[in-house]
């Protein structure tokens, strides 16, 4: 067994693998930039070292200094996790020239399935079904445009060397291809250091559906079930589940022992993952992961097995004693994926503080993957994954209520996050109907799952008015960045009489306008007709509601954008406007385009004294290793260009006038 274990990453999967290599007598090396000097997998490693600047290309995509690294502290093995360098042949070939282990396949396999074009060649060689498409050398724009057209829309671009929806992009109609294909190269060079691209016909609402496979370097290769990942926005995973639901046993066999003789064409050792799309009962090759997997902690679960255990065991050179026969799948296990984003926004990145970061962790079968705890900075460099929160159950219904369980008792502040998206999915009917599982699946009910209609939504909009007016007569600022906690400022109440106050609220987009009087321990409300009574204080975290008919409890994030309010699984984004500040922004509206997050200029579309269209990309910046389009609201005419490409800009940040 190997003695000590370099990691070549970063998070939570940093912090998945110490685990096990701690639990197998294995001592550990992390390494880390320098905006991860006090990240968690540092302080869990038995040692660390920093190995540059935030920018990956700085720090975790340099190869030589990790292998310098792990020569110089004694370590014996590399593992690269996924991500960064995890399916870079190159490194892995260095990996092996320095005569230490690399715990993943061979510089030769990485190299087979690294491109999804050469992947696709070898696949139809091997056999193995696939989908029409484009994977060809010829890379100039009219080449792909032709093939596309050939095709037959829609179809999706896919960056050749990508992966985790980078460098991908959907297009229905033919005027959208040029830019699409623009973008795709964009974001895979950047990400990847790879721009080429692949064709394949969009199949309509299939399924997308993976096959985990554990192979040794004597030939002996198993399948280790199957998993359903067809939950996605923008091409990312949200929600995986293990074994796929309402898959025949004769096609779960079929991908299963195509799986195998996919990995064993290319002589693969140590983890992978064969990807494919299920639609009419058939199913076809999409790409193979040569990785470790995000969402292998469902297949964990079902199977009972340690994967990255089996990884060092592979490296080390032992023979996998895992017999096809005598594996069975045992229970359900979902996964979803808890995101630092706001999906009211078409799933914007946040960055900031974790004021407040806590779970619960009691039972067996729960499980939360994080590299994250309260007073972390979530920065602008990397994944904005907080965590993968994972419930198993002996049915598929008890592991869905387990998982909401689980949920419900995670606390978030300091940042917008999806966890209260994420309740209403697993707790949407038409995730329980597991017919209806496809691609699809969340882009169709996106506006369902935002909906904010809500008995308690009243309630909410007089908890807001509470707070805000408690920092008015305070005067206190209720959106500075550097709240520690949003509960500082939450002394007793002042009594101010009669006086009623008159806030006007932001909530959802939507104004509302209402009166608040502080009458002892209550307040007493007034909007149009409506009036009421109520009471609200602050306990463990959360602000409690009460009237004469109920109590509520809501879930608060405070952040610089203002109050997020969560209930059940519906969330209120709150912000107090007053009235100048009203005739300010309408002032200002249409005169210049901000950053909406912190992040990299990667294209400037446009010039000074161009006129430009509504829908018409300006600026094209990368944040959090994804591709944001700043798109032209209304027709106007463009003054000045105040950033350039490379630039590194911040969130509010003008970019043009």
């Amino acid at each position: 067994m190997i003695k000590k274990l370099l990691i070549a990453n970063r998070g939570e999967i940093a912090c998945r693998i110490i685990k096990t290599a701690r639990r197998l007598g294995v001592r550990t090396v992390a390494v880390y930039s320098t905006a991860d000097a006090n990240a968690l997998h540092v302080q869990m490693a038995d040692e660390a070292f920093c190995i540059g600047n935030p920018p990956s290309r700085e720090s975790y995509l340099c190869a030589d200094k990790i292998i310098a690294t792990a020569l110089a502290c004694g370590a014996q093995a590399i593992h690269p996790a996924y991500g960064f360098l995890s399916e870079n042949a190159e490194f892995a070939a260095k990996v092996a020239d320095a005569g230490l282990l690399f715990v993943g396949p061979s510089a030769h396999a990485i190299l087979a399935m690294g491109g999804k074009s050469q992947a696709k060649a070898l696949m139809q060689k091997a056999g193995v079904p696939l989908i029409e498409g484009y994977h060809g050398e010829a890379q100039d724009q009219d080449t792909l445009i032709a093939q596309a057209l050939k095709i037959g829309l829609p179809v999706l671009l896919k960056a050749s060397a990508g992966g985790g929806g980078k460098g991908m992009r959907s297009v229905f109609v033919t005027e959208e291809l040029p830019e699409a294909i623009q973008a795709a190269q964009r974001e895979g060079q950047n990400s990847f250091g790879d721009g080429r691209l692949l064709i394949e016909k969009l199949l309509v609402k299939p399924r997308h559906v993976e096959v985990q496979i554990l192979a040794d370097k004597h030939g002996h290769c198993v399948y280790l079930f199957d998993r359903d990942c067809s939950l996605q926005r923008r091409h990312q995973k949200v929600v995986e589940e293990a074994p796929a639901p309402d898959l025949s046993p004769e096609l779960r066999a079929a991908m299963g022992q195509a799986a195998v003789k996919a990995a064993q064409a290319i002589g693969y050792s140590n983890a992978g993952t064969i990807e494919f799309l299920v639609a009419n009962n058939q199913f076809y090759f999409m790409e193979m992961n040569t990785r470790l997997q995000v969402e292998h902690p469902v297949t964990e679960m079902i199977s009972g097995l340690d994967l990255v255990e089996w990884q060092l065991r592979i490296a080390a050179g032992e023979h996998l004693t895992l017999q096809q026969e005598n594996l069975k799948a045992n229970g359900h296990a979902i996964e979803v994926r808890l995101y630092a984003e706001d999906p009211a926004h078409d799933f914007l990145p946040a960055i900031g503080k974790l004021n407040q970061f806590s779970y619960k962790q009691q039972h067996a079968w729960q499980r939360i993957d994080t590299g994250f705890q309260t007073g972390d900075e979530i920065s602008p460099f990397y994944d904005p994954m907080l965590a993968k929160v994972i419930a198993w159950g002996e049915n598929r219904q008890l592991a869905i209520a387990r998982l909401l369980q689980t949920l419900a008792d995670i606390r978030i502040s300091g940042l917008r996050h999806n966890l209260s998206y994420l309740q209403r999915v697993i707790a949407h009917p038409d995730f329980a109907d597991s017919q209806h599982l496809a691609t699809d699946f969340l882009g169709l009910r996106h506006q369902a799952l935002l909906n904010q209609d809500s008995p308690y939504q009243q309630a909410a909009l007089l908890v807001a008015a509470a707070y805000y007016w408690q920092q008015q007569q305070q005067n206190v600022s209720v959106v500075s960045n550097d709240l520690y906690s949003p509960w500082q400022n939450l002394v007793a109440w002042r009594t101010l009489g009669d006086n009623y106050s008159s806030l006007q609220l932001v909530v959802n987009e939507q104004n509302q306008q209402l009166q608040l009087q502080k009458q002892g321990e209550n307040f007493v409300w007034q909007q149009a007709e409506q009036q009421g009574q109520f009471s609200f204080k602050q306990d463990n975290n959360e602000f409690i509601y009460q009237d004469a008919q109920q109590r509520l409890r809501f879930q608060v994030t405070l952040d610089s954008h203002g109050l997020q309010l969560a209930h059940e699984g519906v969330i209120w984004q709150c912000r107090l406007l007053e009235p100048y500040k009203q005739s300010q922004q309408q002032q200002n509206q249409h005169k210049g385009y901000c950053a909406p997050m912190t992040g990299r200029i990667t294209a400037v579309l446009v010039n000074a004294e161009q006129a430009v269209t509504k829908g018409e990309t300006l600026v094209v910046m990368e944040a959090m290793k994804m591709e944001h389009r700043i798109v032209a609201q209304d027709d106007f005419t463009i003054e000045e260009i105040w950033v350039g490409v490379g630039d590194l800009v911040q969130d509010g940040q003008v970019l043009l006038k």
